[in-house]
């Protein structure tokens, strides 16, 4: 027979957990959400629980179930090894008409706890006959098409107001942020740079009203300005705005310019941090940017202007001095400048380096140099912008990394 499904409101209600292990790992820390009032009963406990306990957020009886732990509790779990201790403990609840979970044996329980998951103010739950891997698999579809869009919650929750800065990350469109892609959903109106994951615009409901604000190097482009002044428009008219950006706003992504014109218009911004392509990128070539024993330090510089121009605020002296790794953005066009200036302050010709275009995406390419070659062999392979440096010893780190998969390959 089909269950009843209800939502309990545990706020301030003791709950019983029997059992210190994986599953009560599991259940804890769903009912400390909810606002229970945990008492623990087990001789031992994992040390995610162990960290709750010492926090104060649940009381640990450290010791076996014992008849009368029942009393006064409102929901029970039991999730011991022990089959005859959860008999026990589901007998005693049910003689105190106390609603008992039994991790053990879905039909001997008398309630099941589902797969649940939350988008905002919206709550899934889903039970599948007492299937728990089937349950979480519709339970992960459902909350997957809520926060992305593919189901419209829109008419059914509070609208955002104002601009949202929405770090997309450094390519891939799946790994912009759940929140990123969740408030992408809502949008009225969406500003867009060109490093933004754009296959997530082909998404987008067809009144949204799509702004490029490409800013290609040597081609087209639209001033900060004006995107300032857009953002502003389109918010005080009563829309949603999503400013969409490649990468964080606020690396080398000029949100905090756009942060600071919407608050003087008195605008309200939600801010969304993404993955920076600084990071992702030499992860996704197999690269860390640290590594012990390696590089303790990396250093993050845009080079939008060559080392020596007179707006170009870069110690590219202490860079060359330092042993860290270098993430250089908006370096490829100037390799050649770069890699003679760091050479001539001090940094080891020899110093590897690898170059990744469309970091993340199936199209990304890889060149492996060090700092006498680079420039030549960034040329003879054809590399172009969007595209991450890499400068330092861990890009040996990530040539040891393949070398050795490549070995382990059958």
């Amino acid at each position: 027979m089909a269950p009843y499904l209800l939502g309990l409101r545990l706020d301030g209600r003791r709950v019983l957990v029997v059992g210190g292990g994986r599953v009560a790992q599991r259940r804890v820390p769903a009912l400390l959400d909810a606002g229970a009032s945990i008492t623990l009963v087990s001789p031992s406990v994992t040390p995610a629980l162990d960290d709750l306990i010492a926090d104060g957020r649940v009381v640990w009886e450290r010791r076996p179930y014992q008849p009368g732990d029942c009393d006064g509790a409102w929901l029970v779990h039991a999730c011991t090894s022990n089959r005859d201790a959860n008999t026990a403990i589901a007998a005693e609840a049910e003689a105190k008409r106390i609603w008992c979970v039994r991790a053990d044996d879905k039909d001997a329980s008398a309630a099941w706890t589902p797969a649940s998951g939350r988008v905002d103010e919206v709550s899934v739950a889903i039970t599948a006959g007492g299937d728990p891997r089937r349950a979480v698999g519709i339970r992960d579809a459902v909350v997957s098409a809520l926060r992305d869009g593919t189901v419209d919650a829109r008419r059914h929750r509070t609208k955002p107001v104002g601009v949202a800065l929405i770090g997309g990350g450094p390519g891939d469109p799946g790994l912009i942020s759940v929140r990123g892609r969740q408030l992408l959903s809502q949008a009225d109106v969406v500003v867009a740079d060109r490093l933004a994951p754009r296959s997530l615009l082909d998404e987008l409901p067809p009144d949204v009203e799509l702004i490029d604000a490409a800013k290609v190097p040597y081609g087209r482009f639209l001033s900060q300005e004006r995107i300032n002044e857009l953002l502003v428009e389109h918010a005080k008219a009563g829309r949603f705005v999503v400013r969409l950006k490649g990468g964080d706003p606020f690396v080398f992504g000029r949100g905090g310019e756009e942060m600071i014109a919407c608050a003087k218009a008195g605008v309200p911004v939600i801010v969304v941090p993404g993955i920076t392509s600084a990071v992702a990128v030499p992860a996704a070539a197999g690269v860390p940017v640290t590594h012990r024993g390696v590089s303790q330090d990396f250093h993050v510089v845009s080079v939008h202007v060559p080392p020596g121009h007179p707006e170009s605020s870069v110690d590219w002296k202490g860079l060359a001095r330092s042993q860290g790794t270098l993430i250089l953005l908006m370096a490829v066009e100037r390799i050649a400048e770069i890699a003679e200036t760091l050479q001539g302050d001090g940094r080891s010709p020899e110093t590897p380096v690898m170059v990744v275009q469309d970091g993340t995406l199936p199209t990304q390419r890889t060149v492996i140099a060090t700092l006498s070659t680079v420039a030549e062999r960034v040329t003879a392979a054809g590399l172009r912008p969007p595209a991450i440096v890499i400068v330092g010893d861990v890009v040996g780190v990530g040539q040891e990394i393949e070398m050795v998969r490549a070995e382990r390959v059958p």
